[in-house]
């Protein structure tokens, strides 16, 4: 499925099992961006079980520039106890560099603002990295607010086995 946008040039589709390739060169380029290639270890088998096997995790969308892919963003449910609803959950919004400055990346997220409007989500939400001031204002020119009195916490590795084992 492809969805037209405002910019002729561009539409965003969703991804298929084909693109996993696709997909893991995105997540790479984003992590190189972000300094943080050095902690991306999946690989195309384990994208593909994630987001195409029998238990799809998460959802992609691919945005073409002239039928020549340029961006993704990847996205799952979450759920609000407060709103009583569902919303959803932006992990991953990358926009190749030299196609920056055209707007696709505020076209993706209206992409995904009209999409959780569609599915009676109550928010659309993300984190962003404290240094990257460029994304953070664009955010906030979007009408984003940063929510700077929540503090994420992760238990991962020999931690999150350590924690499982207090069952």
């Amino acid at each position: 499925m492809s969805t037209i946008t405002r910019d002729p040039n561009f539409i965003i589709r969703t991804a298929t099992v084909e693109d996993t390739s696709l997909i893991l060169d995105f997540i790479k380029e984003l992590a190189k961006y972000e300094k943080l290639l050095h902690e991306v270890v999946t690989d195309e088998a384990t994208l593909k079980n994630s987001l195409f096997g029998e238990t799809p995790y998460a959802k992609v969308v691919i945005g073409e520039y002239q039928g020549k892919p340029v961006s993704f963003a990847l996205y799952f449910h979450n759920f609000s106890t407060f709103l009583g609803r569902p919303g959803i959950y932006l992990e991953d919004l990358y926009v190749q560099p030299q196609m920056r400055g055209k707007g696709l990346g505020k076209i993706l997220l209206g992409y995904l603002a009209s999409l959780a409007i569609e599915l009676n989500c109550g928010r659309l939400e993300w984190w962003v990295l404290d240094w990257n001031k460029p994304a953070i204002e664009f955010y906030k020119s979007l009408g984003a607010q940063p929510m700077d009195e929540w503090t994420v916490n992760r238990v991962t590795g020999g931690a999150l086995d350590k924690l499982a084992k207090q069952l």
